[in-house]
């Protein structure tokens, strides 16, 4: 069974949208996977996703309130096969973390799945307003579509 990881800094809003998403996915074809997400930061330990991302996330059929932020660990390397950041700072403070080049190999940039080589930052939705989560959550879909079809066709 393989296991997917998402990580952004506080873990409220980017990666919880992720987790969400592909969750639903999973459930949704009954796919033997595993989905989490964590921040890179403690700031946010134990709290519900954004209420904006948590409306987004309502509004187009999806409940994340469930979801709860908790901070990436090292052990996190050990317990998935696949670590994915939302943006390239985390993605410098997972490898920062990393023990070895296996531990470095599982760590990936969410967005080189839609934008090869590209290394895109999911945006941050804070100060786009309504159409910041909107855009968001439509690229984390599209992109968490893509994950999704790479990892039924490696089973």
């Amino acid at each position: 069974m393989k296991k997917i990881l998402f990580v952004w800094l506080g873990n409220i809003c980017r990666s919880a949208i992720a987790e969400g998403i592909l969750r639903n996915k999973i459930d949704t074809q009954q796919l033997n996977l595993v989905v989490d997400s964590a921040g890179t930061c403690s700031n946010h330990v134990g709290q519900a996703p954004d209420q904006r991302m948590q409306q987004k996330a309502i509004e187009h059929g999806l409940s994340i309130s469930k979801q709860r932020a908790r901070q990436f660990s090292v052990t996190d390397f050990d317990d998935f096969d696949y670590i994915f950041a939302m943006d390239n700072s985390n993605y410098q403070n997972i490898l920062r973390l990393a023990k070895n080049e296996n531990d470095r190999l599982k760590v990936e940039l969410f967005l080189n799945l839609s934008f090869p080589h590209q290394n895109l930052d999911v945006p941050d939705p804070y100060f786009g307003g309504e159409q910041g989560f909107e855009d968001v959550y439509q690229l984390v879909n599209s992109t968490c579509t893509i994950l999704l079809n790479q990892l039924k066709n490696e089973q």
